[in-house]
């Protein structure tokens, strides 16, 4: 706990240098916005709503949507590189301040999986709608069947086919992953995430982001995580609620993150292999590691956006 002192020093510091209050351990009042990786457009979306008095739920929903319709983002919705038979397949979970969640794995043809996700939550009794039966759901829900697969995406998995090499490289393709966390107004916490999967995966494949706990938890009382890169390294730890139960116990974000990592660290073979988690808790503190350098993060708060880069493991 801070005491008086160290408080009114932070406070002066932070007053002349205001990105201090986007590092992690730092603390703000909400509204909040924070995701993976280099995402000013999604943010800006999310903040959008959150100006207008918006629930974070549908601040995430909006953010998330604008990488899912962006033919230039590989790693997420439209324009996803396709598994290994050419097969464009989305992944994605929503969570809200109340604890329901709803995810869609194995979804084809939409360009709005997060969207999906949140129909299941509202619109039916289940959590997770996989493959056709989610094709179904949501048309049944008024969305449209659209051609996810752009021309550059498949003449990239075409060359692919000359030597069907699979090696997912580090920090190239994104690891498949925007996850999203938002505060808004009345200080609730709301998280998103959403994938195409890694390139060139198995058909079939479904990694951590579409998983609630593994690429993403929310505990209203506690605080939020997201996880990016390689998700069956994220699935076999539940690393989005190991980061949530460790802030429980008492870790800040940036403890948190930084211990889920290690935990993954000391079970795996991890030299060439990318994860990363991103936290907040009630607070407004903010948490970011990785495996490899090079993993960023986007923070929104206060009229201000930055990216940022985490620390990691192979950082130090």
């Amino acid at each position: 706990m801070l005491n008086r002192r160290r408080f009114l020093t932070l406070s002066s510091l932070s007053g002349l240098f205001p990105s201090l209050a986007f590092q992690p351990g730092s603390v703000a009042p909400a509204p909040l916005v924070i995701s993976t990786w280099k995402q000013p457009k999604a943010n800006a979306a999310a903040q959008a709503v959150l100006d207008r008095g918006g629930r974070a739920l549908e601040a995430v929903e909006a953010g998330v949507r604008i990488p899912e319709a962006d033919p230039n983002d590989t790693s997420v919705g439209y324009g996803g590189l396709p598994d290994r038979d050419g097969r464009v397949t989305l992944d994605a979970c929503i969570m809200d301040e109340k604890g329901n969640a709803g995810s869609v794995t194995y979804l084809e043809k939409i360009m709005h999986p997060i969207s999906v996700a949140r129909a299941v939550m509202e619109k039916s009794p289940h959590v997770m709608l996989s493959g056709e039966g989610a094709l179904a759901f949501a048309l049944a829900q008024g969305f449209k069947k659209e051609n996810l697969l752009t021309k550059s995406s498949e003449a990239a998995w075409r060359e692919w086919l000359k030597t069907a090499k699979y090696k997912p490289i580090i920090n190239i393709e994104r690891h498949d992953t925007i996850g999203m966390l938002a505060m808004d107004s009345k200080g609730d916490l709301s998280g998103a995430c959403t994938t195409s999967g890694l390139a060139y995966k198995m058909n079939g494949r479904v990694g951590d982001s579409p998983i609630i706990g593994a690429g993403l938890f929310v505990d209203n009382e506690i605080g939020g995580a997201c996880a990016t890169g390689l998700g069956e390294l994220v699935m076999r730890t539940c690393g989005s609620f190991l980061v949530v139960e460790l802030m429980r116990q008492g870790r800040s974000p940036q403890q948190a993150c930084e211990e889920a990592a290690l935990r993954i660290v000391k079970k795996q073979d991890y030299k060439e292999v990318q994860v990363g988690f991103l936290a907040t808790n009630r607070q407004g503190e903010v948490g970011a590691y990785s495996i490899q350098p090079g993993f960023s993060y986007t923070v929104s708060r206060g009229g201000k956006t930055e990216v940022l880069e985490a620390k990691s493991f192979l950082g130090k």
